[in-house]
């Protein structure tokens, strides 16, 4: 059974193309080198200054190992002074999926 990651973050206005740099140069690279990652897309709103990051893991201890181990919290630290507000950090059993 695989599992979902979702962040949304709400980001400093005019900040959405920083964010997407450092998700593109930094977060998915360090991504890529966790046991269980199977894949993240990035989806971001410029009018309202949101994005939301989904990661897929093989599964429930792969994602959970990632948070344990302090992986989680480096990535969002790379993004924490671009951000307006904390933020929000979710996980899903991923029940139906087509690629």
């Amino acid at each position: 059974m695989s599992y979902a990651r979702i962040v949304t973050v709400s980001a400093q206005a005019g900040k959405i193309d920083e964010i997407v740099r450092i998700y593109t140069n930094e977060v998915l690279p360090a991504a890529k080198q966790q046991k269980g990652f199977q894949g993240a897309r990035l989806f971001v709103d410029h009018a309202t200054n949101k994005g939301i990051s989904v990661t897929r893991w093989a599964s429930k201890a792969d994602l959970e190992a990632g948070e344990a181990s302090g992986y989680y919290q480096a990535q969002i630290a790379k993004l924490a002074s671009l951000l307006a507000a904390p933020p929000v950090r979710e996980a899903y059993e991923i029940a139906a999926e087509e690629n």
